[in-house]
């Protein structure tokens, strides 16, 4: 019985030891538990659940996505959103109700997108979003790193879809896989305000450029909207298997070389029919421009011309033409032409060159933007003979002057001097007023107020008939002195003074009758109007 006795209790302490083991053991495991739930982070999904195009139910990371996505309905925001991503996204959705289950995953990138469509029935359809890289990670992201980054990306979101650019990313098969709003805008334009997916291809960058090469290696393509042509310089950038394009809008640097290239043509057609000759040389002195005329006037070949030669081979060659004055020697000629470079790039130069072969030119030099210097070479021959010929006949018309007997003097509408003879500045001094009144005053002076200089200043002062008046006058030597006023063109005035013939010295021959003159008044009148 002792035995049996010891034998239940010891068991019975042994039941009691296990017992507070294990409820130690329990104990220190409830301990630890609120502090392992605390450090469990579990991955939320991101599921949307829409009811014919409807959102009806996110999760709270869905409705994170959903926020920070631009557009109207949630669908819409959405659909956008996957269709850059997965661009099959679109295509197989009609399919969705015969297959229940999609499973789509991006191709490309580093952590690619996967999701999974599913058809519930009733018009609800269930998508979630998984990145296969981040699934089972349980990462913790510093909160301010976080919104730092989001900041960040909010700023070059918010930049690129105010800016006026297009840009857009496609693929290694030509697939728009992104874009910003100018883009999509762009797109909905042409659409008829409605938004396509996949997003076609506005601009084909696998086309040929409709005009050459832009400034900086850029491709210049045309888009037509509208009835109008808008114009882009094309960026091209490969990053990470696709191709990154940006359009930047070129309708002004089109406009202005259209407009260049019609300022130039019409230049060009000026310059054509213009009888002087043009040569433009640019600052390294080499020819750029000149018209047809330059050839005719120099002779030069047009082949030696369009090789666009240097300013001094084009100076030798005119030489070597005998189109340039004859030098005494060449290095007198070089001095020649240096001083004329020099002088049309810094200022309005003009020569004139006299030709062996009896021609003038009128050369010109003016300086040009940017150092350029522009030569024109003009033909006078036929001026300055004309200009050698009236002087000749202005030569020959004083000498007939100077050559009457009468004192001549031709006075303007406003009493000017116009032009006297020889024979006018020895009757009243060589030193003649310049105005009629000052010419009255030299007669008064010389003859005294006599009446027929009277009569002359009152003739003076009325209006002249159509005949010529006539008068005398007493002369500055005490002698008779006739004179006579005519009428001319522009209200101008001939005066003519005349003195008596003298009589014949003793023993000279007296004139015949037929030969007799007429009194000394009347033969000086009839000189003054026949001159």
């Amino acid at each position: 019985m002792v035995a049996q006795f010891l034998i239940a209790f010891a068991a019975a302490g042994l039941a009691v030891l296990l017992a507070l083991a294990w409820l130690r053991l329990a104990d220190r495991g409830l301990a630890g538990a609120p502090v392992a739930r605390g450090l469990e982070r579990a991955l939320e999904p991101i599921a949307f659940l829409f009811r014919d195009g409807t959102l009806v139910d996110a999760t709270v990371p869905a409705r994170t996505l959903l926020a920070s996505l631009p557009g109207d309905s949630e669908w819409q925001r959405l659909s956008a959103w996957l269709g850059m991503r997965l661009p099959e996204f679109s295509a197989l959705l009609p399919d969705l109700g015969g297959a229940a289950r999609i499973e789509l995953t991006e191709r490309g990138g580093h952590s690619p997108l996967r999701l999974l469509a599913e058809d519930l029935g009733e018009g609800l359809l269930r998508l979630t979003l998984a990145d296969p890289a981040a699934e089972d990670a349980g990462i913790l992201v510093d909160s301010l790193s976080l919104h730092a980054m989001e900041q960040e990306l909010e700023i070059l979101r918010s930049a690129m879809d105010h800016s006026p650019m297009l840009a857009w990313r496609q693929d290694l098969q030509g697939q728009v896989t992104w874009a910003n709003s100018a883009y999509l805008n762009l797109v909905e334009a042409k659409a008829q305000g409605q938004t396509v997916w996949p997003l076609p291809r506005i601009i084909d960058l696998s086309a040929r450029p409709a005009q050459p090469a832009a400034p900086g290696g850029a491709r210049r393509m045309q888009i037509d909207h509208d009835g109008q042509s808008r114009w882009y310089d094309c960026h091209l950038h490969e990053i990470g298997g696709q191709t990154v394009a940006i359009a930047l809008p070129a309708d002004a640097a089109v406009r202005a070389e259209r407009s260049l290239r019609e300022f130039v043509q019409t230049l060009t057609k000026t310059f054509a029919d213009l009888p002087i000759g043009l040569a433009i040389f640019d600052r390294e002195r080499n020819l750029q421009l000149f018209n047809p005329a330059l050839i005719d006037l120099t002779g030069l070949a047009t082949g030696f011309l369009t090789a666009r030669p240097t300013l001094y081979a084009f100076l030798d060659r005119l030489r070597e033409a005998r189109m340039v004055p004859e030098p005494k020697d060449y290095r007198s000629w070089r001095n020649q032409m240096n001083t004329l470079e020099a002088a049309a790039s810094s200022g309005h130069h003009v020569e004139m060159w006299s030709l062996p072969g009896g021609q003038t030119y009128r050369v010109t030099g003016r300086p040009h933007p940017d150092g350029a210097v522009a030569f024109l070479f003009e033909d006078i021959t036929s001026e300055i003979s004309l200009t050698r010929k009236f002087r000749a006949d202005l030569s020959l018309g004083a000498e007939v002057l100077d050559a009457l007997e009468d004192a001549v003097a031709v006075f303007a509408a406003n009493g000017e001097l116009l032009i006297s003879n020889r024979r006018y500045a020895e009757l009243w001094g060589a030193a003649a007023p310049a105005t009629l009144e000052g010419h009255v005053q030299v007669w008064t002076q010389a003859c005294g107020a006599s009446p027929g200089l009277v009569a002359l200043r009152d003739a003076l002062n009325a209006a002249l008939p159509d005949e010529p008046l006539r008068g005398a006058m007493a002369g500055p030597a005490g002698g008779l002195l006739s004179w006579g006023l005519r009428g001319l063109s522009g209200a101008r005035l001939l005066l003519s003074f005349a003195a008596p013939v003298p009589p014949l010295p003793m023993g000279r021959e007296a004139p015949r009758a037929a030969d007799k003159p007429e009194p000394a008044a009347s033969a000086a009148m009839q000189r003054a109007l026949t001159g």
